[in-house]
């Protein structure tokens, strides 16, 4: 990396840092530190919430993807844009209002222990469980994505540019929690959204127009060009649902807890849906025009095996000078840590909220469970550097397997006791156990119906579990049903 691009680089860097020491001095209690006392506003609680959501995915895997497969993997990006709308749209709002109702609740387990009245705790640790195994995994995403970035733009080797990014990443997460995540999101958010917009746009004009690019695909393999290529009927349905995550995704959804109010939540989903939607065109193109620039009869060198998903990077090192170089860079990094940070921080929020205070130490003052919570951040940060430390780690692989456990073990649970008056604390137990237990065992199974995208079966059988639990079981107390009425109510 040259000086230029390493100097924005590192004023990226330093930014994001300052950010958290200034959240660190409005951090006093653990409502603040888990959910920023739900005072964002709707700008930054959209970009905040899309920028948590994308991660490396967007900027590395679905480029990679794109660029290995061609035009069929869009199916995914269609998938979530469905998802994440109907997820601001019916979602939001009685999520804002039932976790203020139900004790103000702060966390997705503590939601669930207040909503359902549930005395033993034992959905708040059930789901505290799923959050930190599901988590693990989501988080090794993000810093196999950080580890390319170091290891492509500054020679380091694997495993020595993995641990450049965990350092960086946990330190602002580790001091400033929500509100330092929500504001660095909304910043780099705007950051991913330019880059986006930028590299795809240049690569196809120096490939002489999209006609021109698509005509360089197309003499490349023709099946690149079209949206069935390979994919049958079982792998489009795996692609678009996809969106089914967004339903239980606890890093996203703690966005809508957070809104200051619920007049908030149109705006917020209006900025929310076109950010992401022209962010996932941005990477789209970025693959495609990859595939016209790096192989065939384009301009540059072909892509080794095994580093399709650095297509983004690659084209900011040849297409760009190195002071945008740099400030594309930093857009991956963005990415990368907008991510991690709202997991590392809902993983923590679990540790803190939901084992420490709900177990070990129910009298424990505010001050201490925010440092058990910055803590939290460091043990979890560990775990999930072990399981990236496989350089042959892919992104998507990893994303596709924690977005799958969170959709299946929390999606229904989520929409049915939002919604479902009739639910009870068994019936969302045996969803959590049943819909996230189908993912972890359908993922282990090959072949035939068995390559079906494992949210399917989970959240399906999920569903099933809850409904079929709670009419088995006795319906709920009548102070359950007034404040569901009254939820509902202001509808």
């Amino acid at each position: 990396m040259s000086v230029p691009s390493l100097s924005t680089f590192i004023i990226y860097l330093i930014g994001m840092l300052f950010i958290g020491f200034i959240c660190y001095r409005l951090t006093t209690n653990l409502s603040d530190y888990v959910l920023g006392g739900r005072k964002l506003g709707g700008g930054v609680a959209a970009l905040s919430a899309g920028a948590s959501d994308m991660s490396s995915w967007l900027l590395l895997g679905l480029p990679g993807a794109i660029f290995m497969y061609g035009m069929s993997e869009m199916w995914i990006a269609v998938g979530l844009a469905i998802g994440a709308y109907l997820n601001w749209q019916f979602v939001a709002h009685p999520l804002r209002r039932y976790t203020e109702k139900a004790n103000d609740s702060i966390t997705i387990p503590d939601f669930l222990e207040n909503r359902f009245r549930d005395h033993s705790k034992i959905l708040r640790v059930v789901s505290a469980v799923f959050i930190l195994l599901f988590f693990a995994f989501y988080t090794s995403a993000g810093l196999v994505g950080g580890a390319r970035l170091f290891e492509a733009s500054f020679g380091l080797p694997y495993q020595a540019a993995l641990w450049v990014g965990v350092i960086v990443i946990i330190s602002y997460t580790f001091l400033g929690g929500f509100l330092a995540v929500s504001w660095t999101d909304f910043f780099q958010g705007i950051l991913m959204f330019a880059a986006l917009i930028i590299v795809p746009i240049v690569a196809i004009s120096e490939l002489g127009g999209w006609h021109e690019t698509v005509q360089l695909v197309g003499n490349v393999d023709s099946s690149y060009l079209n949206v069935l290529t390979d994919a049958n009927s079982i792998a489009i349905l795996s692609m678009l649902a996809w969106g089914l995550g967004y339903f239980g995704q606890p890093h996203i959804i703690t966005r809508f807890m957070a809104i200051r109010h619920e007049n908030e939540i149109p705006k917020a989903r209006f900025i929310g849906m076109s950010w992401m939607v022209f962010s996932l065109f941005g990477a789209i193109f970025t693959g495609l025009a990859g595939i016209a620039y790096f192989t065939g009869e384009g301009p540059g060198n072909a892509l080794a095996d095994g580093t399709e998903e650095t297509v983004f990077i690659l084209f900011t090192q040849v297409l760009f000078n190195p002071w945008i170089a740099g400030f594309l860079l930093a857009a991956i990094l963005a990415a990368i840590m907008s991510t991690i940070d709202s997991q590392l921080l809902v993983s923590s929020s679990a540790l803190a909220e939901d084992f420490y205070k709900g177990f070990l130490r129910p009298s424990a003052k505010e001050r201490e469970l925010v440092w058990v919570g910055r803590f939290g951040v460091l043990g979890i940060a560990l775990i999930a550097t072990f399981l990236a430390y496989n350089p042959n780690s892919t992104i998507l692989d990893l994303v596709g397997y924690a977005w799958a456990g969170f959709g299946a073990a929390f999606g229904p649970v989520i929409l049915l006791s939002l919604f479902w008056w009739r639910m009870t604390r068994w019936g969302a137990l045996a969803g959590i156990v049943i819909g996230g237990g189908t993912v972890i065992l359908w993922a282990r199974l090959e072949g035939g119906l068995f390559e079906l995208f494992e949210i399917v079966p989970g959240f399906i059988f999920g569903m099933a579990a809850i409904v079929l639990i709670s009419l088995i079981d006795k319906k709920p107390d009548n102070d359950i049903l007034n404040e569901f009425k009254a939820v509902h109510q202001k509808n």
